[in-house]
């Protein structure tokens, strides 16, 4: 940012300070200590003793835990010590993924784990881990999160991190208790437009940052097929007593990285949400299972799309829109506006003052298909250029390997992570404090500040070569 803004700013902020009293429908309910006690760590640039073989165990190894586990243990120098889940099945199906990967004399010592819904716990004392990875249920996160710093490992969460303000301050509280990591693993900001974008707005094409756009837009109602296991056995039951914006990060994640929210330059502030009417869940049950089934038992409240925006403490905004029923294309939007240009995603098209690389003449028209080639070429983030060919058969277009070599990386070098715990919890909030601007007719909702003000000294996410 230019000085001028870091002025503004800093008034911005000390005036916001001042007002705290005055104002009060932004007034956090749910804080913890303003201070952070002299016993606990700040974890925003924290590095944890490097670990030469990083030992994981996997908490759930349903769709997404199974192909964590399975790309994990193909990196070198790392061990899958202890896989647990409900279902006996499961365990073993995953069991013999890892044999394909390391073979049966690396696989022999893996512990195994199922049956009962604690016996989680039991693992953890066991086998001791560094690493937990969890991708359960979303209630789940949080209890299981916790409980692996407290048994002396790192905790890597599926998303969102945890449901609840409180959840989100006791993870907080035990990741600087502990000095463990406890990393929410948002995906999509290792997606290869993702990388490009965060590239492009470091090297300062767009000036200085205004306005972001994201969403999830991802039609699910087949996942109400998954009656007794899976993804809709139990996400059903929260669009139906939940009503607000429940999947956030996926969009959120990456636009906050490149408005070094929380890191920095600007925090997130405040919130207020509205959400549509409720109507496709209800239909759809009606029109596919019989009137006694236990979906058309459910009154579903959740609206059909929520929209929230957000207000940074620079002044900045961002819209956030989640709808997982509508019949419509995939998208999560991705679009940062800066005063010299845009960047947007879905599909993916760029405009800058001046043109683009010759390409244009002007911010009319957007780059876009197949002459985005040349954006790619000069643009593309070295760290997608380095992990492409490693990850690209992981999952997701390859996002999800060049995370977990990240983890890895990170881990074994004993530097930062390109998450904080920090992150999780302010990309993960936008769910409850949506709930509950929407019950309040959109009144604002205040952020808390997870941090306690130590985002203000946090370093920006570097370009990662």
């Amino acid at each position: 940012m230019k000085n001028i803004n870091r002025r503004k700013f800093i008034q911005k902020t000390s005036m916001a300070s001042a007002a705290v009293g005055v104002s009060s429908f932004l007034t956090n309910p749910i804080n913890a200590q303003s201070t952070r006690p002299s016993s606990s760590t700040y974890m925003g640039d924290f590095s944890a003793p490097p670990l030469n073989t990083v030992r994981a165990a996997f908490i759930g190894v349903g769709a997404r835990g199974g192909t964590h586990l399975k790309f994990f243990a193909g990196l070198p120098n790392t061990e899958v010590v202890a896989i647990s889940d409900l279902y006996e099945d499961l365990v073993k199906e995953k069991l013999g993924w890892l044999t394909e990967v390391v073979g049966a004399t690396n696989s022999k010592n893996c512990k195994l784990y199922w049956g009962d819904e604690d016996r989680w716990k039991t693992m953890l004392q066991e086998v001791k881990p560094d690493v937990v990875f969890i991708a359960t249920n979303w209630v789940n996160h949080a209890p299981m999160a916790i409980e692996s710093m407290k048994q002396g490992a790192h905790a890597f969460v599926e998303v969102p991190i945890a449901v609840t303000l409180e959840e989100m301050w006791n993870i907080v509280d035990t990741s600087e208790q502990t000095k463990k990591h406890c990393m929410m693993m948002e995906n999509v900001n290792y997606g290869r437009d993702e990388l490009l974008f965060l590239n492009m707005v470091r090297q300062g094409l767009l000036g200085d940052l205004l306005h972001a756009e994201a969403a999830y837009i991802h039609e699910l109602r087949w996942q109400m097929e998954e009656q007794e296991r899976g993804t809709g056995s139990w996400r059903t039951h929260h669009y139906a007593k939940r009503n607000g914006n429940l999947y956030p990060t996926h969009g959120l994640g990456p636009v906050a990285q490149y408005m070094n929210l929380g890191r920095g330059v600007d925090t997130f502030k405040s919130l207020v949400s509205y959400s549509s009417p409720s109507i496709g869940r209800s239909m759809y049950a009606e029109d596919n299972y019989p009137e006694n089934q236990k979906w058309n038992q459910l009154n579903f409240e959740g609206g059909d799309i929520n929209t929230s925006i957000i207000k940074t403490q620079l002044g900045r905004t961002v819209l956030v829109q989640w709808d997982e029923t509508s019949p419509r294309p995939y998208s999560r939007l991705n679009l940062i506006q800066g005063v010299k240009g845009a960047l947007a995603g879905f599909p993916t098209r760029v405009a800058l003052e001046g043109g683009v690389l010759g390409i244009t003449d002007d911010h009319h028209s957007w780059v876009q298909g197949e002459k985005l080639q040349a954006v790619y070429d000069k643009y593309d983030h070295p760290l997608y250029k380095r992990l492409n060919e490693t990850a690209k058969n992981s999952g997701h277009g390859g996002m999800d390997g060049i995370m977990m070599y990240r983890i890895v990386e990170c881990l074994q070098q004993g530097i930062p992570l390109d998450q904080n715990v920090y992150e999780g919890c302010f990309w993960s909030a936008v769910a409850p404090l949506s709930e509950k601007s929407v019950s309040e007719e959109g009144m604002p909702q205040a952020f808390p500040d997870f941090t306690r003000g130590s985002w203000k000294n946090t370093l920006p996410l570097s370009i990662i070569t």
